[in-house]
């Protein structure tokens, strides 16, 4: 599947192409279209380059339509929530689950943990989901300490299981509790 431009990239381009008719219509004695196009491109331009600044792409995702389609039918409403929102063009944040991170005391305002993938688990036919974070200024410990919040704070019913695989990342499991024995 082709990678979407996003909606800043969009508009930036739509607001490039109207500035630049303005101007060759200008230079070319065509004032009425010179004029609507120029002072109308030239804003769009901007906003669409001021959202680029502030742009955070899609975090990766190995999730296929039919397996959202299976967790949106038998999972929990609270994964299908989360997929969708770090799986979209997010504007005006620092990162993926910003306010979340935060809530946890997960996040670091100079080096906040960065999102960079999603997987969706099924485990006895319950969902879970894995999250690959870069976790920057927080260290790992944190993490560990705020395990059991983990679990229950993205859906019930969830454990929450904490490997780092190298030094700058984290992943974050939360798997199903399919029995009492996976509580501990």
């Amino acid at each position: 599947m082709n990678k979407l431009p996003s909606p800043a990239s969009l508009i930036s381009i739509t607001g490039g192409i109207l500035a630049i008719i303005g101007l060759i219509s200008y230079f070319n004695d065509a004032a009425n279209l010179s004029v609507p196009t120029f002072f109308y491109g030239v804003p769009i331009l901007l906003i669409g380059l001021a959202l680029k600044n502030s742009e955070i792409p899609p975090a990766k995702s190995s999730i296929q339509k039919s397996d959202l389609n299976k967790l949106n039918l038998k999972g929990p409403k609270e994964l299908s929530n989360l997929i969708g929102d770090v799986t979209r063009f997010r504007y005006g944040q620092r990162a993926h689950l910003e306010t979340s991170l935060q809530a946890l005391k997960l996040w670091d305002e100079n080096k906040p943990p960065q999102l960079r993938e999603i997987e969706l688990i099924e485990k006895n036919q319950k969902f879970g989901i894995r999250m690959t974070f870069l976790f920057c200024g927080v260290p790992i410990e944190k993490w560990e300490e705020k395990k059991d919040r983990l679990g229950r704070f993205f859906a019930s019913n969830l454990k929450a299981s904490i490997t780092a695989p190298n030094p700058e990342e984290i992943i974050l499991e939360l798997l199903p509790i399919t029995n009492t024995t996976d509580n501990d």
